[in-house]
């Protein structure tokens, strides 16, 4: 922990506390070469400032910021609403080391309506203050282009950059292929008057801003005022583009068309960031939607950077209005003025915010994605940072052992030992053991002598042990593991008392052998279940499907198919060893020879010492035939009396 009189001007810090007054305001602290690196809002500025100077800090962060603190300044406002916005500005302007900063590199697109005469309407990524109307942005980019085509297909709106204005219309202008297939209404030639253009502008505004209720009715309203003067053909016209509104309607909103008008804000963080996702909705559609960065350079309050930012995400969006409904997941510190906050827990709203905090996790995870193509070892990285939070482990478990057994009805037992080095199998620090005390089927007891054999070595040798241990079997197999590391330690202990090594080696060796042990369970198809930790074991909320279970699952099943590859190379070996193997003088090299000659030792046995010398020569031959004539003559002797 870090005290703020460790600062070296902590007496002339807290002589400006002392006057400072109990009022909204903000603060800026500045280092020794007058930068600001703080800037801060407050209700209550003596309050807030002085809890820098009079706590202790256990974050490392907000400890680094009291040590540079060389001067501090104030101003003081009328209400907590004008602290916030001039916190806002005073960060973008200043920018400051220690502040929640935004990163806003993404650059969604927006719909334009161009400010010029027969506007054109399209996508694009900069907004030009030209006086044009800009929508969005929008973060699904397939749903701005649906909307630009489906103004085509209502409005026919021209897409060509021909200056329209009247004079050079007068001109003359060639039509284009797109009014000739009739995409295009013909702006160009004068086929439209210039009122009902706009006309037809301003009813694309309209459902821009979500405000198609409106529009329907007064589309309903011109249809039937058309059928009143038999003008039949244009009601049709009418009635089309209602039914193509419709869909779009229908396709658009997520909750009932009663909830309108109101901001959606939804927050997650991690340790150094904080991300917050807007969506504006009229008509229960989403009209606007963004989300936004903040990366903590130490620990604020949630309530503060969720106050920071609604500020700037309604500064950007809102188009002047000044109040309206905030559906959000907890209170901000502060809200705008004339605002409302409401935090639904069920119903429509709830599913509203719900969709909002979906987008949020979404846009973390696009994040990760992105930065794990530029580092593939980075994913790794996060899904044992993972591990280590879901099992409250003291540190990364970057090397993992597992282990597994294998013999059929207690022949030939073997087990195997797998190591992962940050996420991966590292095949060379593979290891395999050949069960030298157990006798019979018993998986427990060949696990425990493995254990213990692996980590004696590794302790006596002073080589690396695992940061965590994964068996593959359970609580069973866990227990016999944990006994296993349980009596090595005793066998130091023991030596320990005898005097053969020292008090500081039992202590290193009690720390080495201190290892978490996890179990993995399989499911009745032999595929990884679940996850098993604690004392009592009990299961890890790992959700099936995802990087970190795919992870353990691959841990499960490379431990489980190298012990089988093991198994299967012994049993291969004792079932290929033969007669062959037992004369002296008759190597490897020529037993092959033979059976790939003969086929079989029976034939070998029988074939004569004529056909055997064309093979292996004359010596080999006569030993050949001597040992099957002495196995014969054995075999005769042994035979019981008829």
């Amino acid at each position: 922990m870090v005290q703020a009189k460790d600062n070296p001007r902590y007496e002339y810090l807290m002589g400006i506390v002392n006057i400072m007054p109990e009022s909204p305001g903000v603060y800026r602290y500045y280092d020794a070469e007058g930068t600001i690196i703080y800037v801060g809002k407050a209700k209550n500025l003596k309050r807030r400032v002085s809890s820098y100077f009079t706590k202790e800090h256990e974050s490392r962060r907000t400890a680094n910021l009291v040590r540079q603190i060389h001067d501090l300044k104030y101003v003081v406002v009328n209400t907590e609403n004008d602290a916030l916005n001039l916190e806002n500005r005073m960060i973008k302007a200043h920018q400051p080391k220690y502040n929640v900063l935004l990163k806003d590199g993404k650059t969604y697109p927006w719909i334009c309506v161009r400010n010029e005469a027969f506007p054109r309407v399209f996508l694009t990524r900069t907004l030009v203050k030209d006086g044009s109307a800009y929508f969005g942005p929008y973060t699904n980019v397939m749903v701005a282009k649906t909307l630009v085509e489906l103004f085509q297909q209502l409005y026919r709106i021209r897409t060509c950059s021909l200056n329209l204005q009247q004079a050079m219309i007068e001109k003359g202008y060639k039509p284009c292929l797109k009014y000739h297939i009739e995409k295009c209404i013909g702006p160009c030639i004068g086929k439209i008057s210039r009122e009902a253009y706009d006309q037809g502008i301003e009813e694309i505004k309209q459902i821009l801003r979500g405000h198609t209720a409106e529009l329907m009715s007064n589309l309903k309203l011109q249809m039937q005022q058309k059928a009143e003067l038999w003008d039949f053909e244009g009601a049709e016209r009418i009635k089309q583009r209602m039914l193509m509104l419709e869909g779009y309607r229908t396709r658009n909103n997520i909750v009932p068309a009663n909830i309108s008008d109101v901001d959606v804000f939804a927050y997650d963080e991690e340790d150094t960031s904080a991300i917050v996702t807007y969506f504006h909705i009229v008509q229960g559609a989403v009209i606007s939607s963004y989300t936004i960065e903040y990366k903590k350079q130490i620990d604020e309050p949630k309530e503060d950077v969720l106050a920071l930012g609604i500020v700037e995400l309604r500064e950007r969006f809102e188009e002047g209005r000044t109040k309206g409904e905030l559906i959000v997941p907890f209170e901000p510190s502060i809200l705008p003025e004339g605002c409302v906050a409401f935090v639904p827990q069920r119903g429509d709203k709830r599913k509203l915010l719900e969709l909002a905090e979906k987008n949020c996790r979404q846009y973390r995870i696009d994040q990760l994605k992105q930065q794990e193509k530029l580092n593939p070892e980075q994913r790794q990285m996060r899904l044992l940072t993972e591990i280590q939070k879901q099992l409250g482990l003291s540190k990364l478990p970057r090397h993992i052992e597992s282990f597994d057994n294998s013999n059929i009805s207690g022949s030939d037992p073997v087990a195997s030992c797998i190591v992962f080095m940050n996420g991966k199998p590292d095949k060379k620090e593979y290891r395999k053991y050949n069960i030298r005390s157990v006798v019979g089927p018993d998986d427990y007891s060949s696990m425990h002598e493995v254990v213990m054999r692996r980590y004696r070595r590794l302790v006596e040798e002073r080589l690396e042990v695992p940061d965590l241990i994964l068996a593959d079997g359970g609580l069973g197999q866990m227990g016999v593991i944990k006994q296993g590391l349980a009596d090595v330690l005793h066998q130091y202990l023991l030596e320990h008392l005898r005097g053969e090594i020292s008090e500081e080696r039992m202590a290193e060796v009690r720390e080495l052998l201190d290892i978490p042990v996890g179990g993995l369970v399989k499911d009745g198809h032999h595929r990884t279940r679940q996850l098993l930790f604690g004392d009592p074991p009990a299961a890890v909320d790992i959700k099936q499907g995802s990087s970190l279970f795919h992870l353990l699952e691959h841990v499960q099943d490379e431990v489980h198919r190298f012990a089988i590859t093991f198994h299967r190379q012994k049993r291969s070996k004792s079932q290929t060893h033969s007669a062959l193997d037992e004369i002296p003088g008759i190597g490897p090299k020529t037993k092959q020879e033979l059976l790939k000659k003969f086929k079989s030792v029976k034939r070998i046995r029988s074939a004569t010492i004529e056909e055997l010398q064309s093979y292996v020569g004359p010596s080999k031959a006569k030993k050949l035939v001597e040992y099957f004539a002495q196995q014969d003559s054995d075999s005769f002797q042994d035979a019981p009396a008829s």
